[in-house]
């Protein structure tokens, strides 16, 4: 009896952890840290073009003092102001990747998740870019989404402050010199059957502008399953098909005890 009730109590184990198919760790930031993130230091730039600021090369080269930061909520942007909106999408956290202020560094922060089955990933973001310069060399960021199965970039966002605002597009207002988005910016990669199984890769670099005396910085919540969400860890959340799962396990441990019983 004691075996057939440990068998009846790993098998309940063993289908509850495959039942939650959520792999996002922490990506509302609503743990009040990077838990579950990559984050790099700062890298200073020096002469590299923005068309080499990957975030291979940021992780290489971060040899300074980290200046991402968690963000809470009711924050107020230090640049824009209360123009700016929140700094938080959902929840009580955000993550804002580099300061706010100028020096000529970048930074990064990448999450993968592996053999994805959800219908959708999401993510949300909101920017400040200091204008001057041109392409090449003015503030900048690059948000992506990479398919690592089959090597292609799926959702790209990728953005400057030249001074002729060819680096920006229609999601930008400008205040004060500063290039932002005020509303946040909500990205949705639907999944279908030729993706699911996928791992996915988001990653963000933002970077001051290389002669160093114009800032730029990306505030990044919601990575999820679930459009829209972020403010919670849902890898905490079991599934409709998880509680289901226990049940059943509980019933075939009770069912074994009956049977000890009599």
């Amino acid at each position: 009896m004691k075996t057939k009730f440990a068998l009846t109590l790993a098998a309940s184990t063993l289908l509850v952890s495959a039942a939650h198919a959520d792999p996002f760790v922490n990506g509302g930031f609503e743990t009040g840290n990077f838990n579950g993130w990559t984050v790099s230091n700062s890298a200073y730039r020096a002469s590299i073009n923005n068309t080499n600021l990957t975030p291979d090369w940021v992780f290489a080269n971060d040899n300074y003092a980290m200046h991402s930061q968690i963000i809470s909520a009711g924050t107020i942007d230090p640049n824009v102001g209360a123009a700016f909106g929140s700094t938080v999408y959902a929840g009580n956290y955000s993550a804002r990747i580099e300061d706010t202020t100028w020096g000529g560094y970048a930074s990064a922060i990448t999450q993968t998740v592996t053999n994805y089955t959800e219908d959708s990933i999401n993510f949300v973001w909101k920017a400040v870019l200091l204008g001057a310069h041109g392409v090449n060399d003015a503030a900048t960021f690059k948000l992506v989404l990479t398919d690592l199965t089959d090597g292609i970039d799926l959702i790209t966002r990728e953005y400057n402050a030249a001074s002729s605002g060819s680096g920006v597009d229609s999601r930008f207002s400008l205040s004060g010199g500063n290039y932002y988005t005020q509303d946040w910016q909500i990205e949705t990669l639907n999944i279908n059957d030729t993706l699911k199984g996928h791992d996915f890769m988001l990653s963000l670099v933002a970077a001051d502008c290389q002669p160093t005396g114009h800032w730029g910085y990306v505030y990044l919540d919601g990575f999820g399953s679930v459009a829209g969400g972020g403010g919670d860890d849902t890898n905490n959340v079991p599934e409709p098909a998880t509680l289901a799962i226990l049940g059943l396990g509980l019933l075939g441990m009770t069912a074994t005890r009956r049977r000890k019983n009599s």
